[in-house]
This record gives C-alpha cells, sequence and structure tokens, in this order.
C-alpha cells in the first residue's frame, strides 16, 4: 500500500488534464486503493493538486419548503465511517435494524422506536458491512475476516479469514455467506460454520476505486457480483459454477486513471433484471438468468440505482441527480444543485428521492420533476453511507455514528 498517496494521485494529474478532473469530480468514491489511508474527514479532491478548488461544492440554495423530515429516533453507533473512507451502511431485516461502526462496535435496534436490544464490541476495526439474515448479523473487517454474530443475543457466532480486506456487506440465503475482496475474489462460506465453499476470482486492475459493491444472491440461486474490471459476473451459490459474465464497461485511454471502470454502486435486483452502474462506464439492466443486456445507457456512477414512480434514479460522479424513464432513453428530469456535494445514493421515500451530502444535509426531491422540496442536517461530520426507507420511515447513518429515524410531515 502506497505510504504516499498524496504524491501518487500527483504523479498521475501531470500526465493529462482529463485525469485530474476525473479524479477532481469524484469526490466520495474517489478513494484509490493505492490511498486507504487517506483521511477521510472531509473529501475534497478539488484541492489535492493544489491549494485552489477545481471543482469546488455548490453553496447550497433557498428555497419553499413543501416537506419537512421529523425525526422519530436517534442513536449513536461507536464512531461511525472512522477517519478512513469507509462506507458502512446498517441492514434491515424484519423489524430489527442492525449497524456497525469502524471501532469494532455493532448494535441492533428496534426499527420502529429505536429501542436498543444488544451492543457488542469487537477487536478488530471494522472495514464492510452490515449483512444480515437467516437469524444472522455479518460485518468485514480490516483484518480481512468475516464475522457472524447472533441476532438475537449479538454474540459471535463464528469469525473467518479470507484473502484481504472486506468494504461491502456480506450476504446470505441461509445456506451461504458470500463476500467480496478487495483483492478481486468473491467467497463463499458456510452459513452454518464459517467454513469456505468456494471462491470466485478475476483479475485486478492497475488502478482501481476503495470500495467494491456488495453481491446479491437471486432466489433462483446465483450470485451476481459486480468488480472492478466493469464486469458483472453470475456464479452458482452453491458450488461457485460460472453462469455468465457481462461487461457493464470498457477500459478506454492512455493512463490507468482512465481506464478506471469500478462497480462500486450496490446492485438491484428487479424481478428478472439486475441493474448495475459503473464508473466511466453505462447503467445498465441485465437479466438475471442469462446476463442478456435488456436495457442500457451511458454514464459514470460509483452509486447504486433506486426506482420510483416509472422512474430509475441515480447520481454521477458530479453529484447530478437524474431521474431516466425505465426501459428508454427518456431523461424526465435532472437535478444539478447539488454538483460537486459528494452526493449519496439515492433512496425513495413517499413521493421523494432522498440524498445526503458531505455536510451531513438530507435533501428531499420530488419524484415529478426532480426540485427540492425538503431538507435537514442529520449529521455535520456529513453523510457518507446509503440511506434506508421503510415502513415510511428513512434512515440515515451519518459518519460520526450519528443512526437516526425520520418520518415525512
Amino acid at each position: 500500500m502506497n505510504s504516499q498517496p498524496h504524491d501518487s494521485l500527483l504523479s498521475l494529474s501531470k500526465r493529462s488534464a482529463a485525469p485530474a478532473r476525473a479524479l477532481a469530480v469524484s469526490c466520495a468514491a474517489m478513494l484509490l486503493t493505492a490511498c486507504a489511508g487517506f483521511d477521510a474527514g472531509r473529501l475534497n479532491p478539488g484541492t489535492w493538486f493544489g491549494d485552489e478548488e477545481v471543482n469546488p461544492p455548490t453553496p447550497l440554495a433557498r428555497f419553499a419548503e413543501e416537506v419537512e423530515l421529523v425525526r422519530e429516533w436517534s442513536a449513536s453507533v461507536g464512531n461511525g465511517q472512522g477517519k478512513i473512507f469507509n462506507l458502512i451502511t446498517p441492514s434491515l431485516d424484519g423489524e430489527k435494524l442492525f449497524a456497525a461502526s469502524e471501532d469494532g462496535t455493532v448494535a441492533a435496534f428496534n426499527a420502529a422506536d429505536g429501542d436498543l436490544l444488544w451492543r457488542e464490541r469487537l477487536d478488530e476495526a471494522i472495514t464492510g458491512g452490515v449483512g444480515s439474515g437467516s437469524g444472522m448479523v455479518f460485518v468485514g473487517t480490516e483484518a480481512a475476516e468475516v464475522v457472524a454474530l447472533d441476532q438475537q443475543s449479538g454474540a459471535v457466532l463464528w469469525a473467518m479469514p479470507v484473502s484481504s480486506e472486506v468494504l461491502s456487506a456480506p450476504k446470505t440465503n441461509g445456506d451461504v455467506v458470500v463476500v467480496q475482496t478487495v483483492d478481486e475474489k468473491l467467497v463463499a462460506l458456510e452459513a452454518e460454520d464459517g467454513e469456505q465453499r468456494w471462491t470466485y476470482e478475476t483479475t485486478l486492475p492497475a488502478l482501481t476505486l476503495r470500495g467494491s459493491s456488495s453481491p446479491v444472491i437471486t432466489p433462483t440461486g446465483k450470485v451476481i457480483a459486480g468488480f472492478s474490471n466493469g464486469t458483472l459476473v453470475a456464479v452458482e451459490a452453491a458450488n461457485g459454477v460460472w453462469s455468465w459474465e457481462e461487461r457493464v464497461a470498457v477500459p478506454e485511454g492512455q493512463y490507468d486513471i482512465d481506464r478506471v471502470i469500478d462497480i462500486d454502486g450496490q446492485l438491484l435486483l428487479d424481478g428478472s433484471r439486475v441493474l448495475a452502474s459503473s464508473y466511466q462506464g453505462n447503467l445498465m439492466a441485465l437479466d438475471v438468468n442469462t446476463g442478456r443486456i435488456v436495457w442500457g445507457r451511458a454514464a459514470s456512477s460509483f452509486h447504486g440505482l433506486e426506482r420510483g414512480f416509472g422512474n430509475l434514479y441515480y447520481v454521477d460522479d458530479e453529484g447530478v441527480l437524474t431521474a431516466v424513464r425505465d426501459n428508454s432513453e427518456d431523461v424526465m428530469w435532472e437535478n444539478s444543485d447539488l454538483k460537486y456535494r459528494e452526493v449519496s445514493a439515492p433512496r425513495a421515500i413517499g413521493n421523494y428521492v432522498a440524498v445526503a451530502d458531505y455536510e451531513g444535509y438530507v435533501h428531499l426531491i420530488s419524484q415529478i420533476d426532480g426540485h427540492i422540496a425538503g431538507r435537514i442536517r442529520a449529521d455535520s461530520d456529513g453523510v457518507r453511507a446509503s440511506m434506508l426507507s421503510a415502513n415510511g420511515l428513512l434512515y440515515v447513518y451519518g459518519n460520526s455514528g450519528k443512526l437516526t429515524a425520520y418520518r415525512l410531515n
């Protein structure tokens, strides 16, 4: 791991203006794998190449408030994302909400009222999670372990080493627990005891974003995962046998930084389709059983997509939120009011799409025409993790470890 991330990035920037711009606009997710130790307290790559910001965050404009977010409950979960770039995200399973923090804290809450059910402290720093299902909670650690805890008590059921650090949430179907590691391996562990069942691996590019999408497990028993080389791969959950592979992006350009095409956003299962996005690539919908491309459009994003009102919503690498009519090329609206504000993945709630930014503001944007209709500050340290929406509540996990449930009013 490079101990001089600033120097490494500077050397790349001197080669071409285009790579410098690509790095500067990709505020939140553009911590490259060589820069894992970079302080993420305030990510502003616009200043990495000098004192003057290349793309300063758009100032927040005044607006006419139409809807407000009212706090239902709030709790503290350790130190949140910690000092390096983590994307630890809570997980809902039925009536329980599970959250974790970089300092090893794992906690369970009643999702409706925020009552603390249990809290445990692991010995290792947590970098990936949270996954939940089949009576278990899963996190990945900086020490390259997957840890399973009991949903009822928080007791550690097993901990199993894997090949490298885990930055995304493990997933389970009750038979296997599937996890993606930063060295481009997809590993299946026995849900019962954590023993390894199979491994699938692909080639690691020279330069990648720090992060990885979480795999998804389909009802038909396939594991689908997106990799840093821009490919989406499906294997059988039971035995890891390859099923299909398709490119969401193709690397282009002379320099390594031009050729970064990671699939880092959360994959979205939608019936017989899986939707994926890539950095400097495309948005695509593919048939889960065959890998056939059923829809696509050019876009650059390191976040997952969201659905609502017949639209697909995505945030591009500059922070522009776009609504595209599903299965078409029709752009319904775009909102650039939050450009370069390190905007989070979109989450639909009611008639709105919620996104958060580096200053911790949560913005409610109309699904109808894309105007900002509401705003609240959830965490002054910022909000990086994807929000959750269920049962009329929006769950926001701030970088400081503040977990809050809001309802629309």
